[in-house]
């Protein structure tokens, strides 16, 4: 596996693990629909919570959360809209974004709640 890949999955993990030590449960991982992901599928309370996950060694090249532009974000609505559809679902549901710097001298969690909206 590819450096990054092996990065991306260690901040999939602790996004789970921190997203679960706030009472989140965790429903689906890495759930595809065609080419589109969703890194984490969640529950807090009644509300689905559709969560991606951006993690980077060093926020020398900007902060994770920065990678999550316009087009990753018309990504994940259509992800969602499939998931929705195939789960049979009608739920109140939010997009969130952990952004993660995680390196050998330090672990950065940073969790948006409500990071965008679909228009």
């Amino acid at each position: 596996m590819a450096r990054h890949n092996e990065l991306g999955s260690k901040g999939e993990d602790i996004a789970v693990e921190m997203l679960s030590s706030k009472g989140y449960t965790i429903i689906e991982r890495n759930w595809r629909f065609d080419k589109d992901e969703i890194d984490i599928v969640a529950k807090d309370g009644d509300e689905l919570v559709i969560v991606e996950v951006k993690t980077r060694s060093t926020d020398f090249y900007g902060y994770p959360e920065d990678a999550v532009d316009s087009n990753k974000e018309n990504f994940l609505i259509r992800a969602t809209e499939s998931y929705l559809e195939e789960t049979n679902q009608d739920v109140d549901t939010r997009f969130d974004i952990v952004a993660i710097i995680h390196n050998n001298k330090e672990t950065k969690i940073n969790h948006i709640i409500d990071a965008f909206y679909p228009e």
